[in-house]
């Protein structure tokens, strides 16, 4: 029985390249924002790309996590490019946002598009040194003092 039940999502799945997982972009993400990108992903069929709803709210209660955070996510996804706000929501009308994953295919205005790949693109602003300040700047080897 529970197979049965199960059946319908057994063909759903996210699949990743190692080209987008290794990439700085994707290696860079917070982790509410790699679980965000996925909740996301499973409002993706195929064909919607360019109309992936998912409003706020039900990001917040999907994964366990308070609104400004799933604000902070979306943000964080589309200045590294793997989403792209197609439509604004609106509050008042009761409309989520519609996305676009930029490593799909796209379905804007009824017609197919190649993906942007956009993480492609992003890299870190500026490389981060690990370890003491005084160790970069300082010679390695200390002239004696007379």
């Amino acid at each position: 029985m529970t197979k049965m039940r199960n059946k319908g999502m057994e063909g759903q799945y996210a699949p990743l390249s190692y080209a987008l997982l290794k990439s700085p972009a994707w290696r860079s993400l917070s982790g509410n924002a790699v679980r965000l990108f996925l909740e996301l992903h499973t409002r993706y069929h195929g064909t919607n790309n360019g109309s992936v709803r998912l409003s706020f709210e039900e990001a917040s209660k999907a994964l366990g996590i308070g609104k400004a955070t799933v604000q902070r996510a979306f943000k964080e996804l589309q200045a590294k490019g793997f989403l792209v706000l197609v439509n604004e929501g609106n509050w008042y009308n009761r409309r989520a946002h519609e996305w676009r994953i930029t490593y799909k295919p796209g379905n804007e205005g009824g017609r197919r598009q190649t993906p942007t790949n956009d993480w492609r693109r992003w890299q870190p602003s500026k490389k981060t040194y690990r370890g003491s300040r005084s160790e970069r700047d300082a010679p390695s080897v200390v002239p004696p003092q007379n």
